[in-house]
């Protein structure tokens, strides 16, 4: 087995001739796809929501109810990020899919990738719901990035509540590569043992307010002034009590709620049922120590029609810090 030696490969020198700043820019996505065949043969609304310029170096995307063939849905990853790039990882739960790629000249600096799923149907061979998780160590930053999909319903605020618990605890990363700082690690909080952690997918959380009044209160929204809306926010409200997500930040939402959608337009659900607008897709984030990861942007792509979901995704700088020890090379 090949390992990354810290003091010189994955040394200060290094790091700041690849990073200047020693910031890594990531870019992490959420969406259902409602599993959807009829892909687009380039993704670059999806993938490049501000424009190609704004290119960045780690790609993460997770996705529920995903299309029928993962390695299909990669092919239109790769092609539209292009040759600097390449596929570091990717891992699945049933339709569930978890895909890391990075810049080229970033790979030999990353430890083996490690994943894992939990499952929190009550019957473990369906896997529609749970979670997807992949971790690793670039230069001296440990990462987990996990994407889930929790119960859903409008009422179902216990059982997100539940499978969050059931994530967290039996979440069994790392496996070989060490943790960075063992004295933060908590064995009933996988969260607990990466330096930087992004957890991110279709939460499921809805507006606590009926249809017609979601409906008022977004014909008379002030552009991207979402505050009338997210008070009503089940997610949001549970954060607040310390029920769920202890620790994470999220950024702020300025972007209209991205389910239930009409598929194929940007008209919200109508449909004999008229499901209420709702922040299903969400991605937090949380770090060991403070002002390590900014938030560039966060957003949803409208653009995208092809779900009842809207993608939503974030753009994030993380400090890196040199590596220090040896761990498991992924070349």
């Amino acid at each position: 087995e090949r390992f990354l030696v810290g003091q010189g490969f994955l040394g200060e020198d290094e790091l700041e001739q690849h990073l200047p700043q020693q910031n890594l820019r990531i870019f992490i996505a959420t969406w259902n796809m409602n599993g959807k065949k009829d892909l687009p043969e380039r993704l670059d609304d999806f993938l490049f929501p501000l424009g190609a310029e704004s290119a960045q170096d780690l790609y993460v995307i997770g996705v529920q109810e995903g299309c029928p063939y993962r390695q299909e849905w990669e092919y239109h990853l790769q092609l539209t990020l292009g040759h600097r790039y390449v596929l570091l990882h990717s891992a699945a739960h049933g339709v569930l899919y978890l895909s890391l790629f990075i810049r080229r000249d970033l790979v030999g600096f990353c430890s083996e990738v490690e994943c894992a799923t939990v499952t929190t149907r009550f019957f473990p061979m369906i896997k529609t719901k749970g979670a997807v998780a992949a971790s690793f160590t670039f230069f001296g930053t440990s990462f987990l990035f996990i994407n889930a999909h929790f119960a859903a319903g409008d009422s179902k605020v216990k059982q997100r509540i539940q499978n969050y618990e059931k994530i967290i605890k039996n979440l069994q990363l790392p496996k070989n590569v060490p943790d960075t700082n063992p004295i933060y690690s908590d064995p009933d909080d996988a969260t607990s043992r990466f330096d930087e952690v992004f957890w991110f997918g279709d939460f499921n959380f809805r507006l606590s307010k009926s249809r017609s009044e979601v409906d008022s209160i977004l014909e008379n929204l002030p552009e991207n002034d979402m505050r009338s809306l997210l008070q009503y926010d089940q997610l949001s409200e549970e954060v607040t009590k310390g029920s769920i997500f202890k620790g994470f930040k999220e950024g702020e939402i300025h972007f209209r709620p991205t389910y239930r959608f009409n598929i194929g337009s940007d008209d919200y659900d109508t449909s004999k049922k008229q499901r209420t607008p709702s922040y299903t897709d969400r991605v937090m984030y949380k770090s060991r120590h403070q002002d390590d990861i900014h938030v560039l942007k966060y957003g949803s792509c409208s653009l995208m029609r092809q779900s009842d979901h809207k993608p939503v995704f974030g753009l994030f700088t993380v400090w890196i810090k040199p590596g220090s020890n040896n761990i498991p090379s992924t070349v």
